[in-house]
């Protein structure tokens, strides 16, 4: 899905909160159900794992674990899910054999959510935004959708004052790295979210994301890897 052509979009007019706010609580709602239903599906895995035998219970438990891997990288795309709870009880279940498989299931959740982002017209962000009656970012929005990709760097530079804009700009993807690991980053949207918003942004390259996710998401299964999951207790 491409950016519809970029035309001024008029003052960004925020709707009256009776409006907004069942659309926001659709959203959450949907999100709520997706985690919910993975959640369902996790839970009903392991039970029928506690009803097999001792024979069969291990390559059983091998599948439930592989199952939970791919709901967890589904989970960490989801914005506002602090899924990283998940990855920690992944490693406290089957300790540090099943580090590099956490460490790959988050690099793919998080590029997951940017690559949607990057597929999502940025007319969606600014309708959010609105709804949330963020004028500023609206409006930021409306000037970064007539501006060439090439030229929104320089434009973000402009549009903030003069020693944050260097910051924001330059050093983008060190504040993307720490906020990623930012204990509580679930309430500006988790993972999945910051990566969904970079996505949009269309401010981040894929190839750069993803060296930087890379390096980011590394240190706790690595560790668990080298040293087990002790430190998790």
């Amino acid at each position: 899905m491409q950016d519809t052509p970029p035309t001024p979009l008029g003052a960004p007019e925020p709707p009256p909160w009776r409006v907004a706010l069942p659309r926001l609580a659709l959203r959450l709602l949907i999100v709520a159900v997706l985690v919910y239903l993975i959640h369902l599906l996790m839970n009903w895995a392991m039970m029928q794992v506690d009803l097999l035998d001792e024979a069969n219970r291990t390559l059983a438990f091998n599948a439930v674990i592989l199952v939970a891997l791919i709901g967890y990288a589904l989970l960490i795309a989801v914005p506002f899910v602090p899924a990283i709870e998940i990855g920690i009880a992944l490693l406290l279940m089957r300790g540090a054999e099943v580090a590099p498989l956490v460490y790959i299931a988050t690099l793919l959740g998080l590029m997951i959510a940017f690559t949607v982002g990057r597929q999502v017209p940025l007319v969606i962000l600014r309708r959010t935004f609105t709804d949330l009656h963020m004028r500023r970012a609206s409006r930021l929005i409306d000037a970064i959708r007539v501006v060439p990709p090439e030229q929104r760097l320089d434009h973000l530079r402009d549009a903030l004052p003069k020693a944050l804009g260097l910051v924001v700009v330059n050093y983008r993807y060190v504040i993307l790295a720490l906020l990623i690991n930012i204990p509580g980053n679930a309430l500006v949207g988790g993972g999945g979210g910051i990566l969904l918003t970079a996505g949009l942004s269309r401010l981040f390259s894929y190839r750069a994301t993803c060296v930087t996710l890379a390096i980011a998401t590394a240190p706790v299964p690595l560790f668990a890897w080298q040293f087990g999951t002790g430190f998790l207790m």
